[in-house]
Parts: structure tokens; sequence; C-alpha cells
């Protein structure tokens, strides 16, 4: 049985044992057939990913000497040729990124809030790194690492969006703090840092955060900050100084109504 690793540093195994590739073209072939497991991918596909816009002469014959090694380190039906292209037989739950795709599409038809705090929190997990990070490709990089990258940050930003509806906030401002390091325009990570420092009893705090983003913005974009970090803001003003907005009895609110997936507006501004 294949398993493939690419939320962090590539991993492949098979029946258990590590048969991970060394060879950079190779590990960028398996990535991209392991992204598609169980559905065709073309050559065309294929030869972009590993050489970008400088293609070999023999194209196509490189690309069947790339999967022969693969069948021989996967076994000889781990890959499927056909006239659509060629085809990872492997579940597509034994690829980290296909099962994380899944668990936000179950975790978004959840019924309640707590199980869908539950199933993202499932989802999360199999991240170890950054995705794709060690993949010599371009493609790679520009396309599917953001894609899954955007995933990733979208599911963060609904997690710690139900965390602070359920008054749960243990540990959220140290954790928030780190992600408005790592992704400085992206809004909605300072807004719930706000909230956070707010209803944990750090007025201050909350009030010295928005003043840097306010800055921040300023200087990088040349905007103010959005709806949701300025209601913030304007929630800690309205309260009366070292007050905290916690509730005694935490509890999970039924689920909204809402898009999956959204991104945030100033991380489409970066990017």
């Amino acid at each position: 049985m294949v398993s493939v690793g690419i939320l962090g540093p590539l991993t492949v195994t098979v029946d258990g044992r590590d048969v991970t590739p060394s060879a950079a073209r190779l590990r960028t072939v398996l990535a991209v057939l392991a992204l598609s497991a169980g559905t065709p991918v073309s050559a065309g596909r294929l030869a972009a990913a590993v050489w970008d816009e400088d293609l070999p002469a023999s194209t196509r014959r490189t690309l069947t000497v790339y999967l022969t090694r693969l069948r021989r380190l996967l076994g000889a039906a781990s890959i499927h040729t056909g006239p659509a292209g060629y085809t990872l037989v492997a579940d597509p739950d034994r690829v980290d990124a296909l099962r994380f795709a899944r668990l936000l599409d179950e975790a978004a038809g959840a019924g309640d809030a707590r199980t869908e705090r539950k199933i993202l929190g499932l989802a999360l997990d199999l991240w170890r790194g950054p995705a794709l990070a060690d993949m010599p490709s371009a493609w790679l990089a520009d396309v599917e690492a953001t894609r899954l990258t955007d995933l990733r940050l979208s599911a963060l930003d609904r997690r710690i969006t139900l965390d602070l509806a359920g008054h749960h906030h243990d540990g959220l401002s140290a954790e928030l703090r780190a992600l408005t390091a790592r992704h400085p325009l992206r809004e909605t990570f300072w807004a719930h840092l706000i909230t956070t420092l707010h209803r944990t009893g750090r007025r201050a705090d909350a009030l010295a955060a928005y003043q840097r983003l306010y800055r921040l913005l300023a200087d990088e974009l040349g905007i103010e900050p959005g709806p949701e970090a300025q209601a913030a803001h304007r929630r800690v003003l309205a309260a009366a100084p070292g007050r905290s907005r916690r509730r005694p009895a935490p509890h999970w609110p039924a689920c909204p109504s809402r898009a999956p997936h959204r991104r945030n507006a100033a991380a489409t501004t970066r990017g």
C-alpha cells in the first residue's frame, strides 16, 4: 500500500517501509502524480512540473525512464499508463494533501460547530511543515504549494473563529502572535488576536496590536485595516478599561452558514 506525504518534507512508504526517492526530478514526478492519486495526469503536466519551460528534446522518453524507476520503487502495478496519461494507483486518503482537502469538505458540511472544530483539527494536524517545501519545481511551488497553503490558512482562520465563538481562549494569543508574524498582511488573524487579548484582560495589548496592524498596512499597502479588524478595535474601545469580556460558561454556537475556504482579502492582495 503506497502512502505519500507532501504537507511537509516528502515522505513515501510502501506497506510501512520508507522508499522516499532522493533524485530531485523523480520526487517531482511522484509528487505531481500523488496530488492526483487515482486520476490520470497528462505527460504535458508532468513535463511542466519537472522542467518548467526548458523541455528536453526527448521529453516523453525521459518521462518513461522516470516512471519505470518509480514502478521499481513502488511496485509494478503502482502506476497505470492510459490514453489520458499516468495514474498513481493509490487510495487518495493515503496522500496527506488529498486527505486534508477531503476533511475540509467534511468539516464544511458538519451539522454543528463542535464537530466542525474537531474535523478541522484533524485536517490541520496532517501538516508537518510547508507544503512541497523540498520539491525542486517552480510549478509545484507557484501553483500547488500556494493553493494548499491558502487552504491551510483558511482552515486555521475558521478553527480560530470557532474557538472564539465558543470562548475557548487557551493558547490562542501565542498561536495568533506567531501567525501574525508569519502572515502579517492577513487581517483576520490580527482581528482574532485583538479579540483574544481583549477577552483575556489584556486591553492595552489589544490596542497596541491594532496600532501595529494600522501602521503595517499603511506602510506596506497604503490602506487602513478592514471592517473585521476595525470592529474588533471598536469593541475594545467601547469596553471599560481593565474589564475582560470572557464569559464564565464556554459554549459552542450553532454552526453558521458560510462559503468554505474563503480567502482573506489582504492575503490575496499580498500574493
